[in-house]
């Protein structure tokens, strides 16, 4: 290559040499981040040994996906693969030759070149069946590739007018090459029950596959777009999609193999009909689904085993201090939330509540748990973190929900997008009308409120019905708004709402608005002397203190700290979120055909239900124990309701880092683990109990006193082993400036 030509390519990108058997005679990985000087380059390509160049990938966003067609025994299947291959993507990705750079390799393959912010590391995203080698593979943040100047195909970009391509049109590439990759994977199905299934017995899945094709059960939710037919495979589009394609069959295998979130089904993984048919028509339960299969006729005929019963543990599980119940999480959840703490001295008590208040808004009615038969509760809970203020408690809650609070933003800002499109059609004239399509009025889908008028939140939670978590930095307000209009009313709402009975608001100033089954969480910090100002004999009589839970952790303000958290975790945490709440959004959420949501209803396995028994028998001796507080008595019949919603959330959010678990059955560990927390917030309650008594002894004694000398003078003949810390608050001053009054107290 000349020289003139060889300084062109420097000038757009970072360039190395390439000497024998296509080895650099300059490291790329230095090149990813800085380019060579002209000097330094010349020097390498005017040496003897230098074949060529090569563009360094990832070096200003640049990725290449490279087709190998050397793993083609014949031209002729070079060719029919390319054919195919490079028609798909012309047919899915519009003008997409004025979008890519296309080259030809001199083994005959192809470079398609492109710039996106969504560079990653090598990948191999094709391999096909019989084939040791990737027949399409990526080159991105890790490595380099050939240039081949005068090889280029006719319509496409040169080297040197790489634009940037739409993160669309790069999922659509990758998408499409990643359908002609053989998964040698065999699709999930249930294991084989050696006690109810002999060798020479067929199952009724085994059966059902055998039998049905995939077509069958998938075609009321996809079809075949145009120019779908491939192959080795076919593309498929699920309806109403505006991507390209949602994922593909394989011919060889009959399986499924989808890319999109979308669906009721799996994705990223073989799907086989039977796997299909479970997702379908029982939610993703093989259980549910093999035992209507086999109803149907599927299957050789056994007879069933009855299960024995399982033990009896009466042995309650032991408590240690006043620690929230870390262990109640995945391990991964565990690590994530120790990292925060001390990397970013975040509370762990108020991490663990925000974790939960998040799960609740994630879950939303799209589950509730079956005590027994008649008895159903969903998984509402009202938490509030306590206090001092500037002890962090926001900072700590904002950890944990914001990867919710992103995604709660975004279908703000859709909505707006959308309203915006909406008001500009209706304020067009009729005739400028006939030249625009009529767009939709769009639904709001905020699902997380602050700051929100009672009527604003039931208008939000009629459009985003599956759930509306209320979060406040200061519950104080959340509190005062209870009577805002007239005695009683917004009381009455909240009440309602915790059970989630149907509620309707009727204010003279608007129309009625009714909801049927509202599911609000309820989210914020509050300090220990404002929360104790509520407890009125008024509300502890109506029960809506007793529906708070409460976490007042010994947290105190901490010295900067020079350790950092890694983006990795942070990234990972966030994913993770994101992954549970749209899972549970697209592929949980099922709806009548009146469009309301129907709820999935989740049972407790049977040694769960004896654990259940046993606690439920505890905190009813508790009621009745003549020597328990009277404030803590009226707790416990809302604990009762509170461990199943408990047990509900944990398992499902468990059951989203084991997919071996059953979604509509909580084990015995969920249900010990809810027992665990009630616990925790049973003895945070008594602390808050122990603290309002201290504060009322202490402003009884100083009642009447004037000066601050007096005030202390009179509490310290009250009791002298007062709470020093808790005095200071109320007077007004230092800790210190206690203790050098009480030392002239006692000098006199």
């Amino acid at each position: 290559m000349e020289e003139l030509q060889a300084l062109n390519f420097l000038e757009y990108f970072s360039v190395i040499t390439i000497g024998d058997d296509k080895i650099p005679n300059h490291t790329w990985k230095e090149c990813q981040s800085t380019k060579l000087t002209e000097e330094q380059f010349l020097i390498n390509l005017r040496k003897q040994s230098t074949k060529g160049i090569g563009i360094v990938t990832g070096f200003e966003s640049l990725e290449v996906i490279d087709v190998d067609t050397k793993v083609f025994s014949t031209q002729l299947e070079k060719d029919q693969f390319w054919k195919e291959y490079y028609q798909t993507l012309k047919d899915n990705i519009l003008d997409f030759e004025t979008k890519f750079s296309v080259y030809v390799t001199k083994s005959g393959g192809y470079h398609i070149l492109y710039k996106s912010k969504r560079v990653v590391g090598n990948s191999k995203i094709a391999k096909l069946k019989g084939h040791k080698e990737a027949v399409i593979e990526t080159r991105g943040t890790g490595g380099y590739v050939f240039v081949y100047p005068g090889k280029k195909l006719d319509n496409t970009r040169s080297y040197f007018q790489l634009e940037f391509i739409t993160d669309d049109d790069r999922q659509t590439l990758w998408n499409l090459s990643s359908a002609y990759n053989h998964i040698d994977k065999v699709p999930e199905e249930p294991k084989k029950d050696k006690r109810t299934y002999q060798d020479d017995e067929v199952t009724p899945w085994q059966d059902f596959n055998d039998k049905t094709d995939i077509w069958s059960v998938i075609q009321d939710d996809f079809f075949i777009p145009t120019n779908g037919q491939k192959k080795d495979h076919y593309l498929i589009k699920r309806h109403g999609a505006t991507s390209a394609h949602s994922g593909s069959v394989f011919k060889d295998s009959g399986c499924m193999y989808l890319f999109s979130t979308g669906t009721v089904y799996p994705h990223e993984q073989l799907i086989s009909p039977f796997v299909a048919y479970a997702w379908k028509k029982h939610n993703g339960d093989f259980k549910d689904a093999t035992k209507d299969l086999y109803e149907q006729g599927f299957g050789s005929r056994r007879k069933k085993e009855i299960e024995k019963d399982k033990p009896k543990i009466d042995k309650p599980l032991p408590i240690s201090g006043i620690n929230f119940p870390l262990d109640i999480f995945p391990e991964e959840i565990q690590h994530y939330i120790l990292e925060c703490n001390t990397k970013l001295d975040a509370n762990i008590d108020y991490m663990g509540c925000s974790l939960l208040w998040l799960i609740s808004v994630c879950v939303g009615n799209t589950y509730e748990i079956e005590v027994k038969k008649g008895w159903t509760e969903p998984g509402v809970i009202w938490l509030a973190v306590v206090g001092r203020a500037g002890i962090g408690k926001t900072p700590s809650i904002d950890n944990m929900i914001k990867p919710l609070n992103v995604l709660n933003f975004k279908e703000i800002k859709r909505y707006s997008d959308q309203m915006e499109v909406y008001n500009y059609y209706n304020d067009l004239t009729k005739k400028e009308k006939e030249e625009h399509p009529e767009p939709m009025k769009p639904k709001k889908t905020q699902f997380i409120a602050n700051d929100i008028t009672l009527e604003a939140l039931v208008d939000l939670h009629q459009e985003s019905d599956n759930a509306v978590g209320v979060f406040k930095d200061e519950l104080a307000g959340w509190f005062k708004d209870m009577n805002k209009y007239r005695a009683g009313s917004d009381l009455e709402f909240w009440l309602s709402c915790w059970s989630s009975k149907s509620v309707s608001v009727n204010r003279m100033t608007r129309k009625g608005s009714f909801i049927e089954r509202p599911f609000i969480p309820v989210l914020g910090g509050i300090q220990p002397s404002i929360f104790n100002q509520f407890a009125t004999d008024e509300n502890k009589d109506n029960g809506f203190l007793d529906r708070m839970l409460l976490s007042f952790p010994d947290a105190k303000v901490e010295e900067y700290n020079e350790n950092e958290m890694h983006i990795a975790d942070i990234m990972w945490y966030s994913n993770t979120i994101t992954r549970f709440y749209q899972g549970l959004k697209s592929a949980f959420i099922k709806r009548d055909n009146d469009g309301k949501i129907i709820t999935n209803t989740v049972k407790f396995k049977q040694e769960a239900k004896e654990e259940w028994k046993r606690i439920f028998n505890r905190i009813t001796k508790e009621q009745n124990n003549d020597e328990e507080n009277e404030y803590l008595k009226s707790m416990y019949p809302k604990q009762k309701s509170y461990i199943p919603r408990f047990a509900l959330l944990i398992h499902l959010f468990s059951s989203n880092f084991d997919e071996n678990v059953n979604y509509l059955e909580v084990s015995k560990d969920s249900i010990l683990k809810a027992e665990k927390l009630s616990n925790y917030f049973i003895m945070n309650a008594k602390k808050i109990k122990i603290e309002a008594a201290e504060l009322k002894d202490i402003k009884t004694a100083m009642k009447g006193a004037e000066t601050t000398y007096d005030k202390l003078l009179a509490i310290y003949k009250s009791d002298s082993n007062f709470n020093r810390t808790k005095v200071a608050e109320q007077l007004g001053i230092s800790r210190q400036q206690v203790i050098n009054l009480i030392k002239k107290i006692e000098e006199k």
